[in-house]
C-alpha cells in the first residue's frame, strides 16, 4: 500500500529591528526513487530572494537561497505534495543468509561501496558506547539485536525536544538517557557501528494518522524528524526509528542521507546583525494524507 500525501513546512526567524542575511541552505524534498514519486512542489520566503538547486556527493537535492533584502521577520515556506510507499515490518523482507548473524558479512564490493557509513565518526574514550552496543549482542541474531535496541530506546530514554540546534554526541546521549530524535538516531548509529553494520543517518518527515484525527501523535510530527538506515544483504537499507519503536518504517519519508547529522541539516544560513536582535525561531510542519494508493506493479 501507498499513501498520497502532502507536507508544509514553515520556518520562521525573528529579529528586533531588521538584519540583513546570507545564503541558506534548505533540505525538504523527498528523495526520488521506488519507494515514492514527487507531485508537485512549491518553495517560497516573504522576502524577495532567489533559489538555486544543487546535489551533494550522497544526491541530497539542496536548494541555496538568497535573500535580497533586510528584514525583521524570515519566514521560508515549503509545500509538497508526493506518493509514497512502504512496508509495515522488517520481516516482510528475507535477508541473505550472510546477514541473519552478527557480524554481517558484507562482500568486497559492498565493504569498498560501504566503507563510509561502517566507520564510527565519533570518540569513544571510556567505552561506554562499545560496551552499550554489545549488550544487544545475545543470540548472535542480526534483527534481535537491532529489536533490543529498539526496545532499549523506548524503554529506558526519555525522549525531550529542545529548541537549542545541533545534535549531541552519542556518549552524551546515553549518559543523559534523553535527547531529540537527531539525538537517538546519531546514538543508534554510532552503536551499530561498532558492531560492523553499515548505518547511516536520515532526515525527513513522519506520517503519523492520529494527527489526520486531531489525535496526539507520535514523537517527532509536526516537525522535521530522523532515523536511522541499516544496510542488510537481501533486504537492503532497512529503516529503524528509534524514537518510536518503529521499523521497516512505512511512516517515514526520507529527504537526506548522511553519514553524520551535520550532512542533513534542515535549514542553515547566517544572518548579520547584533546578537541581542535574535528573538528566535519557530518550525511547523503539517503532514497530511490525501487518499491511497494500491501497490506499485509492472504492467
Amino acid at each position: 500500500m501507498g499513501i498520497i500525501f502532502e507536507i508544509k513546512h514553515t520556518t520562521t526567524y525573528n529579529y528586533a529591528r531588521p538584519v540583513t542575511f546570507g545564503t541558506h541552505r534548505a533540505m525538504f524534498l523527498p528523495r526520488r526513487g521506488a519507494g515514492g514519486r514527487l507531485l508537485s512542489w512549491s518553495a517560497g520566503t516573504n522576502l524577495r530572494s532567489r533559489i538555486r538547486w544543487i546535489s551533494d556527493s550522497l544526491s541530497n537535492n539542496i536548494a541555496e537561497i538568497e535573500i535580497e533584502e533586510p528584514g525583521s521577520e524570515l519566514i521560508f515556506t515549503f509545500q509538497f505534495r508526493g506518493i509514497h510507499f512502504g512496508a509495515k515490518d522488517v520481516k516482510q523482507f528475507v535477508l541473505e543468509r550472510r546477514a541473519e548473524r552478527m557480524p554481517v558479512q558484507y562482500t568486497p564490493d559492498e565493504w569498498n561501496d560501504l566503507a563510509g557509513f561502517m566507520r564510527p565518526h565519533t570518540e569513544d574514550p571510556d567505552l561506554a558506547l562499545a560496551e552499550w552496543a554489545r549488550s544487544f549482542v545475545v543470540d548472535g541474531k542480526t534483527i534481535r539485536a537491532l529489536e533490543q535496541m529498539l526496545d532499549a530506546f523506548r524503554d529506558g530514554f526519555n525522549y525531550q525536544a529542545r529548541e537549542a540546534e545541533g545534535t549531541l554526541a552519542p556518549a552524551q546521549t546515553l549518559h543523559a538517557r534523553s535527547g531529540t530524535c537527531r539525538d537517538y538516531a546519531w546514538l543508534m548509529i554510532e552503536a551499530l557501528r561498532r558492531l560492523g553494520f553499515a548505518a547511516r543517518f536520515v532526515s525527513g518527515y513522519i506520517y503519523d494518522a492520529a494527527l489526520d484525527g486531531g489525535e496526539i501523535g507520535m514523537a517527532g510530527s509536526g516537525a522535521t524528524h530522523a532515523w536511522v538506515q541499516v544496510f542488510l544483504p537481501g533486504a537492503g537499507w532497512m529503516n529503524y526509528d528509534p524514537t518510536n519503536h518503529i521499523n521497516a518504517g512505512f511512516d517515514l519519508i526520507p529527504v537526506a542521507l548522511a553519514r553524520h547529522p551535520a550532512q542533513a541539516v534542515p535549514l542553515a544560513g547566517s544572518w548579520l546583525g547584533s546578537s541581542e536582535d535574535n528573538l528566535g525561531m519557530s518550525v511547523r510542519v503539517e503532514v497530511h494524507k490525501l487518499g491511497d494508493v494500491a501497490d506499485q506493479s509492472e504492467g
